[in-house]
């Protein structure tokens, strides 16, 4: 017994010193307080053995602190079972994701109570742009590039893993944004109305971070006008963020929320909410290829829309229709979205106590332009015809620290509104 408990104390150990060998590692109170009374006894316990010293209390101790770290880890292996559903076919990616082949009326989506016993729709036409015909360029994902796919009538699901959970530092918490708004960093351009939908262009980078709780990330979101503490959200975009992910690829990614990021929605399927129709895509998925400094562009084509049929927010990514937010989740969202933002996004954490280095877009200010900022491009919004009409004026711009993140609007007749943005984040104007 005494070496098991030697040995259960170095694995602890070891997955505890993984996670502070890196400053940036968060994990809840609880963990932290149980593992680090755990082995704090374990060592105790074990000294007090080798020299032949019994107490009975201390081992006591011992014993219910393991079994609360059991139960704990009980817990995280039960929300692992919420997310993984059973596979017909896993697919191991050379990345090192692993795609789970689900049973589209099996999958996390349908586990909410308003959409229980629902299956998935078929997908609706993406709509037409007004007075010109669609050219929709496909990208491809790591996953897939040997060839392999999932069997039809099945959804593809990055799997869940528990180091993800615990590196969340929350199991309440995976999957989500962080809740505090004065961490996050912004450049954007908007416009406010009456929409039905909107689409965008983004080219797709890999920035920098200065930690592995931060993220960056370009998107697009379809907004209600509702306040923040209730607020509707749907949106979808590119970003590179480790903490969710385990790597600083840039992955294909949507996010909702009905209640202003309190309580209700999820990052791609870690919650019960979108519904997947597409075999093809994985939602978390890398991104191949992605756009380099004074190389080659690449870039990604997003669609969000109010079907007039069945009244849903579907979500294409180029010419291939993803799935749906069904709008019976959407209180503020029913009829019409109020705002359309696109635009990038980091979170700084302070974690040396100055202004994050973390970079946004290509990491490069909007002044350096085609070639080396970040853009969005082609900005078009879908009105009450059911169409997507380009938009005529330059957005309105807001940009919360323009010396480290700033943003440049344009326009011309093949991109229609556009603009550069991005920023390497700390540098000599912002400390």
């Amino acid at each position: 017994m005494e070496s098991n408990k030697e040995e259960k104390g170095l694995q602890f150990s070891q997955l505890f010193a993984e996670n502070k060998s890196n400053p940036n590692m968060e994990f809840s109170s609880q963990i932290i307080s149980l593992l680090l009374h755990f082995l704090v006894l374990v060592s105790f316990v074990c000294s007090i053995h080798s020299s032949e010293i019994r107490n009975h209390q201390l081992v006591n101790q011992t014993f219910q602190l393991e079994d609360e770290f059991h139960k704990l880890k009980k817990m995280i292996t039960t929300r692992m079972q919420e997310i993984n559903k059973p596979a017909v076919k896993t697919i191991q990616s050379h990345d090192g994701d692993i795609i789970d082949c689900v049973l589209s009326h099996e999958q996390p989506a349908f586990d909410h109570p308003l959409l229980k016993g629902q299956k998935p729709l078929d997908p609706p036409e993406i709509p037409k742009e007004h007075n010109q015909m669609d050219n929709l360029n496909d990208i491809f994902q790591l996953w897939n590039l040997n060839g392999e796919s999932c069997p039809e009538g099945t959804i593809p699901i990055r799997r869940t893993k528990e180091q993800d959970i615990l590196r969340a530092g929350s199991i309440s918490r995976f999957g989500r944004k962080i809740l505090d708004e004065n961490l996050h960093v912004h450049s954007i351009g908007y416009v406010n109305g009456d929409f039905y939908g909107a689409r965008s262009t983004l080219n797709v980078w890999t920035p920098q971070l200065e930690g592995q709780l931060e993220f960056s990330l370009a998107q697009m979101w379809i907004i209600s006008d509702s306040s923040q503490d209730d607020r509707n959200t749907l949106e979808a975009g590119w970003q590179v963020y480790p903490r969710l992910y385990g790597d600083n690829k840039p992955r294909l990614f949507i996010y909702w929320t009905a209640d202003g990021y309190q309580h209700s929605g999820c990052y791609n399927l870690k919650c019960s909410g979108f519904v997947q129709v597409n075999k093809n895509i994985v939602l978390g998925g890398a991104i191949s290829p992605i756009s380099t400094y004074n190389g080659n562009q690449f870039d990604i084509k997003l669609t969000i829309w109010k079907d007039p049929k069945d009244g849903n927010w579907w979500f294409a990514l180029g010419s291939t229709v993803i799935g749906y937010w069904p709008s019976s989740l959407f209180p503020k969202l029913k009829d019409t979205a109020h705002s359309i933002h696109f635009g990038g996004e980091i979170v700084n954490l302070k974690i040396t106590g100055s202004h994050t280095s973390t970079q946004m877009g290509s990491g490069h200010f909007a002044e350096e332009r085609e070639g080396k900022a970040a853009y969005i491009r082609n900005l078009e919004v879908v009105n009450t015809d059911h169409l997507l009409h380009p938009l005529t004026e330059q957005p309105q711009f807001f940009v919360l620290e323009p010396n480290c993140y700033n943003i440049k609007g344009e326009s011309s007749e093949k991109w229609g509104q556009y603009f550069f943005y991005g920023g390497p984040g700390r540098n000599e104007k912002c400390p």
